[in-house]
């Protein structure tokens, strides 16, 4: 395996470890009770608050629901089928 082939590999399953947070976050958004600074929800708040933190000011929870997560899912998605998909901008290089 080559640098660009260990890179790809890498790079797609952080991209796909933080589609998975960021959707625990979402399922999280359900429970309000749920304290985030407490385990095992801190493993989950502690990688994906720095992303949603300046994502909700700039869209702010729509009727008490918070979105942002949802957002994330879709920017990091879409990173990662830039990046590592089918056709993605690091498979063409390797």
């Amino acid at each position: 395996m080559d640098a660009t082939q260990v890179l790809s590999i890498g790079v797609g399953l952080l991209l796909g470890l933080m589609t998975l947070l960021f959707i625990f976050r979402i399922v999280l958004t359900w429970y309000p009770q749920a304290d985030l600074s407490k385990l095992p929800f801190a493993l989950v708040a502690w990688p994906t608050e720095p992303f949603l933190a300046p994502m909700r000011k700039l869209v702010p929870p729509i009727g008490g629901v918070d979105i942002a997560p949802v957002i994330w899912v879709g920017i990091v998605t879409l990173l990662r089928e830039i990046l590592v998909g089918q056709q993605g901008l690091l498979r063409m290089i390797g």
